[in-house]
């Protein structure tokens, strides 16, 4: 196991921010339930103070969530925003002086050296798409009508003095809660009227959101179903082997590459199913196109094992391959002897005649020249009788 890839990798990265994300939660929550925890350090820290990063810190670990995930995306603004977190965690762990508190301070501190070191590895920019700017658009517009309108027309409502107020009108709201401590004054038309705006707006403008963030998950449920791995489930693969093509090889290539990580890519869809069923990242498309290419995280893996059962194929695919990364180890296999030099000519670093291994044994254990069974058993690395 190397520390480089299996340590200190895009990995640890992520599960040390989702540790910290869970630890700051559970910290902040028991201490708003507590009120603080006694320690010999806590004359030092005011009560108020203790309270309020007790409850902060809470947050923050809801907010440490979301930058886990966006670091799972492999999202640069991901790192970004776990960068400014971690030292805010620190802080709060220390200004909590509380035993339980220690964890937190320790985990924060050893994730930044990892993330530090793989900076480099989360490049992935947010592109939104238009449906998912207008629903962030319509939220906040949305949101901002009912508080600066009802901070406006304060006058028409009772218990609403401060912007804080009217935020916290609009929120509740639109959130269908209605505690009913603010609310339009008896008396006024205009604060019922604009009520009302209030909340079909923000609660159309929250139905439009809740739809497309659930979007991509009910598309990755269908992609599943249907044999197609989504992007987040190859945003992880590092220094991995990238599988083209399906055939009588293939069940065994993967019996024998352990616990290093691999993907596969097929055309065959019956296939890709029986892969997606095992957890195994999966793309049905064609072997020799870019785009699953580059999805696959070729610009990351250690080698390619090209054996699509069709020579032909196998060509385009090495050559695809090589253009996409120059540096990297491709293996093929050759149905045909004879396009075995081609294959090389194609790119391949290392090209194999099954058929010609084969015969090969056989013909010298049918002349005496050697046992087929023992050199085959040796090959596959089983014991001799």
């Amino acid at each position: 196991m190397r520390w480089t890839h299996d340590w200190v990798t895009v990995r640890a990265s992520i599960l040390l921010t989702f540790a910290v994300a869970i630890l700051s939660i559970i910290v902040g929550l028991v201490h708003i339930s507590t009120g603080g925890v006694d320690s010999p350090l806590a004359m030092y820290v005011p009560a108020a103070v203790r309270r309020t990063v007790g409850f902060t810190g809470t947050l923050t670990g809801f907010s440490m969530l979301g930058s886990a995930y966006a670091l799972k995306q492999r999202f640069r603004v991901g790192w970004y925003a776990t960068a400014v977190l971690l030292p805010v965690t620190v802080i709060q762990g220390l200004l909590q002086v509380s035993p339980y508190s220690v964890p937190l301070v320790a985990v924060s501190v050893v994730s930044v050296p990892a993330l530090i070191y793989n900076r480099q590895r989360f490049d992935r920019t947010v592109s939104p798409s238009p449906t998912q700017l207008a629903a962030g658009v319509a939220l906040v517009t949305a949101l901002s009508y009912g508080t600066f309108g009802s901070y406006a027309l304060r006058e028409e409502f009772d218990g609403i003095v401060t912007l804080t107020d009217a935020f916290y009108y609009t929120i509740v709201t639109a959130s269908t809660v209605g505690y009913g401590d603010v609310t339009a004054a008896p008396a006024s038309e205009l604060g019922k009227l604009f009520s009302i705006s209030v909340l079909l707006i923000n609660v159309a403008a929250f139905a439009v959101a809740l739809g497309v963030l659930l979007t991509p998950a009910i598309e990755a449920q269908l992609s599943k179903a249907l044999g197609r791995m989504t992007d987040s489930q190859f945003n992880l693969l590092d220094d991995h082997v990238v599988i083209l093509g399906y055939g009588d090889l293939t069940e065994p290539i993967i019996e024998h590459l352990d616990a290093t990580s691999f993907a596969v890519i097929t055309t065959n869809e019956t296939a890709a199913r029986r892969f997606s069923d095992r957890e195994i990242p999966v793309l049905t498309a064609d072997p020799s196109d870019e785009e699953p290419l580059e999805r696959a995280g070729i610009a990351d893996a250690r080698a390619v094992i090209v054996a699509t059962e069709n020579d032909a194929q196998d060509a385009l695919a090495i050559l695809t391959a090589r253009q996409l990364n120059p540096d990297l180890q491709i293996l093929a296999a050759a149905m045909q002897r004879e396009n075995v030099a081609k294959l090389r000519r194609a790119g391949a670093d290392r090209v194999i005649s099954p058929a010609e291994i084969g015969g090969r044994l056989l013909a010298n254990s049918a002349t005496g020249k050697g046992d087929a069974e023992a050199a085959s058993k040796q090959l596959l690395g089983e014991e001799l009788d």
